[in-house]
């Protein structure tokens, strides 16, 4: 299956395909979470509750990883 493949498929078919993905994912234990990522996203979550985290919204995000890239080139 290729990029173009997916890309041309509906939308709740991608997101059937995502869910199977991982699900896969969970099932394998050798991509298991590190117990340090866990500690970092228990760390920041916390954080974010308590309106010490910045956040952007996936377009914005989107659109300063694009501009970086770029620029960078």
């Amino acid at each position: 299956m290729t990029r173009t493949d997916i890309a041309t498929m509906p939308v709740a078919e991608r997101l059937q395909l995502m869910e199977a993905l991982w699900e896969s994912l969970d099932e394998d234990s050798s991509a298991a979470v590190p117990d340090w990522h866990a500690e970092v996203l228990a760390e920041r979550t916390a954080q974010y509750e308590q309106g010490q985290e910045e956040t952007t919204d996936w377009k914005e995000a989107k659109r300063r990883i694009r501009n970086t890239s770029a620029s960078k080139q």
